[in-house]
């Protein structure tokens, strides 16, 4: 029997009535925001998440599935979202637009990770962006934004972290400190930690080996060394968290995988999920628009897993499927009943309701029965081209009509 590729997953039909309610909630949230919905394309040009993403970060190195695509030139499904939105927005001359430009996506990602509850290779992700502000309300709104989204899916035990990373600049003198302490316990880190000191020496802070946690925690910390303007901005969006009661924890040791990180980055997590606990998180990137080679342009995002807020969320209730009508026939011989059949289900769905033609060539018994599973709120069983029984499921009530007044009956809704 042939099967899924390992670390992907078929979405079901009573699974999608799921992840209709979290992309209800995100266009109600963030459509409320002003935020318009983008999708870009599922692969891109490799060279735009080597330049964006960071070519030491673990994406690039490990993660992503690159491919040739027969022209010579190495194309990437894509990782992430926030390197396409951008190369979205300068192709596209969003920056001629109103600033900001407010953006979300619900988009299925892909990753080369090794598969496990709530992690998976192709997953699927809800995210926001803003490009053209700088303000530390935007950080805020931003935050508050996937705040809403977690709580109106229900999300258990949901905490925020939040750091700031500042300029590329502090973080350049603050890497080499970094590098110099690690070298001076090189022989107390774990063999992954020692082979990434001068590549990504930050990352040694998520670090699990017990060695390297324990030097970590005498680490220097960046947030000790942020310049004034940093420390101000982040100040201020620490304080419009507390004006909408956003709880939070201050995390020195926060590192997200991503080099184009500036100043603030947060992620929130849920006790519920265990080991995998991140359910979503971002920052700021200031310089990945000039980066990408537009112009200096700041900007914010965050992007949230789906299949992680489902897990963390209670069972959500899915209402069932309307149906109106369940289009039937007498006689499973009579060419003319069926082709009457097929035409009163297609009119009645053009007139707006709910119709479902039977299709299995059930008996007429079996057919009530099948309406009455489904919840059917009528029956229409065709006796011939010109004569129709129509049946309220709900009071038992049946009547003889000419086939082509069936449907005027269901829309009046009159007792039969």
């Amino acid at each position: 029997m042939i099967q899924a590729p390992k670390g992907t997953y078929d979405v079901l039909p009573e699974d999608v009535e799921r992840r209709r309610v979290l992309t209800g909630h995100a266009e109600r949230i963030l459509g409320a925001a002003g935020y318009r919905r983008i999708e870009t394309p599922a692969f891109e040009s490799t060279e735009l998440f080597a330049r964006g993403v960071g070519e030491a970060t673990d994406i690039v190195q490990k993660e992503m599935y690159s491919f040739d695509d027969g022209g010579g030139r190495s194309l990437t499904l894509r990782p992430e979202g926030t390197a396409p939105v951008c190369r979205a927005y300068i192709e596209h001359g969003m920056h001629k637009l109103p600033q900001p430009v407010k953006l979300w996506y619900l988009s299925s990602f892909f990753r080369a990770e090794n598969p496990q509850k709530g992690r998976y290779r192709q997953f699927w992700q809800v995210g926001a962006e803003v490009i053209g502000s700088g303000s530390p309300e935007t950080d805020a709104e931003l935050i508050v934004l996937l705040a809403e989204l977690l709580e109106a899916m229900g999300v258990r035990a949901a905490r925020l972290r939040i750091a700031s990373l500042g300029q590329p600049e502090t973080r350049g003198a603050y890497r080499e400190e970094l590098t110099a302490y690690l070298r001076a316990h090189e022989n107390e880190l774990s063999a992954e930690v020692r082979a990434r000191i001068d590549l990504n020496p930050m990352r040694a802070f998520d670090a699990s080996d017990p060695g390297t946690q324990a030097v970590m925690a005498n680490a220097p910390k960046l947030l000790d060394r942020l310049a004034p303007e940093d420390a101000e901005h982040f100040a201020q969006v620490r304080g419009l968290l507390n004006c909408a009661d956003i709880a939070y924890e201050l995390d020195p040791t926060l590192v997200r995988g991503l080099d184009y990180y500036t100043r603030t980055v947060f992620e929130f997590t849920s006790d519920a999920l265990g080991a995998q606990s991140g359910v979503g998180g971002g920052g700021r990137y200031d310089r990945l628009i000039e980066q990408l080679g537009g112009q200096p342009t700041p900007g914010i995002g965050w992007a949230a897993g789906l299949e992680r807020i489902l897990l963390a969320a209670p069972e959500l209730p899915v209402a069932a499927d309307v149906v109106d009508l369940l289009v039937t026939v007498a006689d499973r011989d009579s060419r003319d009943a069926f082709q009457a059949a097929f035409v009163v289900s297609r009119e009645a769905r053009r007139a707006g309701l709910a119709a479902q033609l039977e299709l299995t060539g059930r008996s007429l018994k079996s057919a009530l029965k099948h309406a009455d599973r489904i919840q059917a709120r009528y029956v229409a069983i065709v006796n011939d081209g010109e004569q129709t029984s129509l049946k309220d499921m709900s009071s038992g009530e049946q009547k003889e009509l000419a086939t082509g007044a069936v449907i005027a009956a269901i829309l009046r809704g009159h007792s039969l």
